[in-house]
């Protein structure tokens, strides 16, 4: 398989973790995200949502992180459940997670760390992370006297909603603030398999870097 990401998107880290923790063989295609790579012509032909990552598995080309972590599951049989009712609440993790908390905080950590000091805009940057504060809130009243976020076990659910929470540029996010985020960020790096975001990722840094 090859995964066409970068080294600080936390979306690329979702898959290139659960394929790392599956066991799954990868290979990585450095997208040059910051300089525009993933807008232009060539990468528009492999997904023209100009989005990292991609997965492209033989004949089989996948975009967006949860579809890309349900086709490992099928395809491993692993980080999932054995009934319907607790692949739901998994998949319901991951829909809730794309949509209220790693596409904010994805957004908010490039707006504070990623974009020139001049252009980062106060108010958007506030409003964000009001956004993302109401989903950690959220997380960690679910993980109340919880080990994992969907079933008793770990699954791509855990995957997906703490990704961007591993990562070390500021984005409004204090673990001590969230204990319960704080006990269940440490259990999963006690997973067999996992990495620290900027660990695993260097193999989709730069040739140079």
């Amino acid at each position: 398989m090859r995964l066409y990401c970068f080294g600080e998107s936390g979306h690329s880290y979702k898959v290139a973790q659960a394929m790392d923790i599956m066991g799954i063989a990868w290979d990585p295609e450095h997208v040059n995200f910051f300089n525009g790579e993933a807008r232009g012509p060539e990468f528009r032909k492999l997904n023209p949502m100009g989005e990292c990552p991609v997965l492209v598995d033989g004949d089989l080309t996948l975009t967006q992180s949860g579809l890309i972590l349900d086709y490992l599951v099928e395809k491993s049989g692993l980080l999932s459940a054995d009934n319907a009712t607790d692949r739901r609440e998994i998949q319901r993790w991951i829909l809730w997670d794309n949509h209220k908390m790693s596409g904010v905080v994805g957004m908010l950590r490039f707006l504070m760390n990623f974009l020139p000091e001049e252009k980062r805009p106060a108010e958007v940057i506030a409003f964000t992370a009001g956004r993302a504060k109401a989903a950690f809130k959220i997380l960690d009243g679910h993980l109340q006297g919880r080990d994992f976020v969907a079933t008793n076990a770990l699954t791509t659910a855990d995957l997906s909603c703490a990704s961007y929470l591993y990562y070390p540029e500021p984005f409004t996010f204090d673990r001590a603030a969230y204990p319960n985020i704080d006990r269940w960020l440490d259990r999963i790096a006690e997973q067999p398999g996992w990495k620290h975001p900027y660990d695993l990722m260097r193999r989709a840094f730069p040739p140079n870097a």
